[in-house]
């Protein structure tokens, strides 16, 4: 039996305020003028409908992972992958972005990820202290002032806020999925599944996707080959085309977040509450273990302030108004 992680989530890092009380500073975004290119391959998901949900018993207290209903979505074009360092790099160079980890001065950093003096450990989460408050730990070094992505331009983009990536979609013109167009896509065509390929476990017949392997949160084995981010096409797509909707890194969605929401959801492209301090976030990421944090199902869901960051969640955008289905 799955055992749950409450609120308190050890693969979704806790708010920036948890390890270093801030106010903040970025209340929304401005829009950015500049128009940018966006060269991340597109999948069409098609109009249809599914039970979203979890329909396997699995869910988490307190993430409203039910009850399960029925969802009827127009058809949409979703990013194949989350964003890039290459592409997030072409988006900063270009305008000058400052993200929320880099005007906070610090992020969220696994203690396993660590890589910088311990003089650059300004803060622990009490409830979680894997999670360290890094000062100089950022997009570009993710592990902190003595880490870079210069070798990893393939891998997702983390330590970006909801923030960060509403400014990347309003230079690129696009939008973060809503939370249905996420879990919608995640499915690949499979409804009512625990994962995008199927029931099958991750390790079933080779690692279907990055989680953790070993003792968390001290031990990580990384059997499948990664011991923190995996490149964004590394094991194998859904059957809609989408590489990595679960593990690996968590992802921003549209959506406020409300536990009690699907009680009371439309059916017809549901966005999500109107008003709330907390977005949604899905996927999983690297640091999931299914004897401590299993989100990283097609129906997990979790959540943050839209100003924290942390080395574990980034995201993938879609076009930023619906398609023509007939199209």
């Amino acid at each position: 039996m799955t055992e749950s992680c409450g609120s308190e989530c050890s693969c979704a890092a806790p708010s920036r305020g948890s390890y270093l009380p801030l106010p903040s500073i970025r209340p929304d975004v401005a829009p950015v003028i500049e128009r940018g290119h966006h060269p991340i391959e597109q999948v069409r998901i098609p109009a249809g409908e599914f039970m979203m949900g979890d329909s396997s018993g699995d869910e988490n207290p307190g993430d409203g992972e039910t009850p399960v209903h029925r969802v009827q979505l127009s058809a949409f074009l979703i990013d194949a992958t989350c964003v890039t360092n290459a592409v997030f790099a072409e988006f900063a160079d270009a305008t000058g972005y400052v993200t929320d980890a880099e005007r906070f001065g610090l992020s969220a950093v696994f203690h396993l990820a660590l890589a910088a003096p311990s003089g650059d450990v300004i803060g622990r989460s009490p409830t979680t202290p894997w999670w360290l408050g890094v000062r100089g730990a950022d997009w570009r070094h993710p592990g902190g002032r003595r880490s870079s992505v210069d070798e990893i331009m393939d891998h997702p983009a983390v330590h970006l806020s909801f923030h960060d990536a509403l400014a990347y979609c309003r230079w690129a013109g696009r939008a973060l999925p809503s939370e249905a167009q996420w879990e919608y896509a995640a499915r690949g065509g499979l409804d009512s599944r625990r994962y995008p390929w199927g029931d099958e476990d991750p390790y079933a017949g080779g690692w279907r996707t990055n989680i953790w392997q070993g003792e968390f949160p001290r031990v990580n084995t990384s059997q499948d080959g990664y011991a923190t981010t995996s490149p964004v096409r590394a094991f194998a797509p859904n059957g809609y085309g989408l590489w990595q909707p679960v593990g690996n890194v968590w992802e921003w969605c549209s959506d406020w977040f409300d536990a009690g929401y699907y009680a009371e959801s439309p059916r017809v492209d549901p966005t999500g509450p109107s008003k709330g301090s907390l977005r949604v976030l899905r996927g999983g990421s690297y640091l999931c273990h299914d004897s401590y944090c299993n989100r990283y199902r097609n129906s997990a869901r979790s959540r943050n302030t839209p100003d924290s960051s942390m080395g574990n969640a980034g995201f993938r955008t879609v076009g930023a108004a619906a398609i023509d289905p007939r199209a």
